[in-house]
């Protein structure tokens, strides 16, 4: 399995990307063999399920140069570790409650040679600092992750979308989104990835 995929929707990566890409796979078999990270059936759908995945929020933004990102319950690093293989002048910060799964995070960044990432098992209402985006996958309902980030956004907007939340999440929304009372913008993921895993995945901008 290799991040040929990878390319083929975002063809201008670098071959140092793409070796990085390519890395993920047997660093992430390694890591799940000792800490179960990925659910084993996950690992047959790699690329797909978790690096393009992530990636679906480069389809709705390509983060400018000195964009400050939060990951949020990042698990073993989706989506911040491919967003931040892809957008190599942004900074991302992962944070996520289990410790075991943020020192996975550590180990394959430091594998790959991510100097635009850093790691720290905390909670979201626990980390200092302010960030253009927040990004996060399907950690849980719209109405308890806006209150782990409120206050947390930069007010300097220099992106195409204004500062806000950037959240993965499938299925019917309409009853969930009801929590949020600012704007937001929804793209369909099966739009531009055209496996059939991304049917109902969706990528959610909340303005903040």
């Amino acid at each position: 399995m290799n991040a040929s995929l990878i390319r083929s929707h975002f063809p201008d990566i670098s071959k140092e990307q793409e070796e990085q890409f390519n890395l993920l796979f047997p660093l992430y078999s390694e890591w799940n063999a000792r800490i179960n990270v990925i659910s084993r059936k996950d690992m047959e759908h790699f690329y797909v399920r978790h690096v393009l995945h992530s990636l679906g929020i480069a389809k709705m933004i390509r983060f400018q140069p000195g964009t400050r990102i939060l990951d949020v319950g990042t698990g073993g690093g989706f989506p911040g570790l491919p967003l931040a293989i892809l957008f190599p002048e942004s900074r991302f910060h992962l944070v996520d409650s289990i410790g075991k799964k943020i020192k996975v995070v550590q180990e394959v960044s430091a594998a790959i040679g991510l100097k635009n990432l850093t790691a720290e098992h905390k909670r979201a209402e626990q980390v200092n600092g302010k960030f253009h985006f927040v990004v996060s996958r399907a950690v849980t309902s719209f109405e308890e992750f806006l209150p782990w980030v409120k206050g947390k956004f930069e007010k300097e907007q220099f992106n195409a979308l204004p500062n806000g939340i950037l959240y993965l999440k499938g299925g019917d929304l309409s009853e969930e989104l009801k929590a949020v009372k600012t704007q937001y913008e929804i793209l369909e993921l099966s739009s531009v990835f055209e496996d059939e895993f991304f049917e109902t995945k969706k990528v959610v901008h909340i303005r903040c």
